[in-house]
């Protein structure tokens, strides 16, 4: 599968018009292992969106993760609303 630019453009820009909108992130993370988790899209930038994690837990800090638009269209990452 080849990614497009036209394609990329059309992740971002739905990126773009979720920024502060809860999400449930699915991560591929290879050999069968997959990670579920919830977050605030933060930014929307060129190349890369950031999601910031915060599970309330005063245990584990908040993380800020990062994504390129083409682990979208490759579906290493998977995001719905919440």
């Amino acid at each position: 599968m080849t990614v497009q630019q036209a394609d990329i453009d059309k992740v971002r820009a739905s990126v773009s018009g979720q920024l502060g909108n809860r999400v449930m992130i699915q991560l591929d993370r290879g050999r069968n292992r997959v990670d579920i988790q919830e977050g605030v899209i933060q930014g929307a930038y060129p190349s890369v969106f950031t999601i910031l994690i915060d599970d309330g837990n005063e245990k584990k800090p908040s993380q800020l993760l990062s994504f390129s638009y083409a682990d979208v269209l490759t579906r290493d990452v998977r995001m719905k609303l919440c």
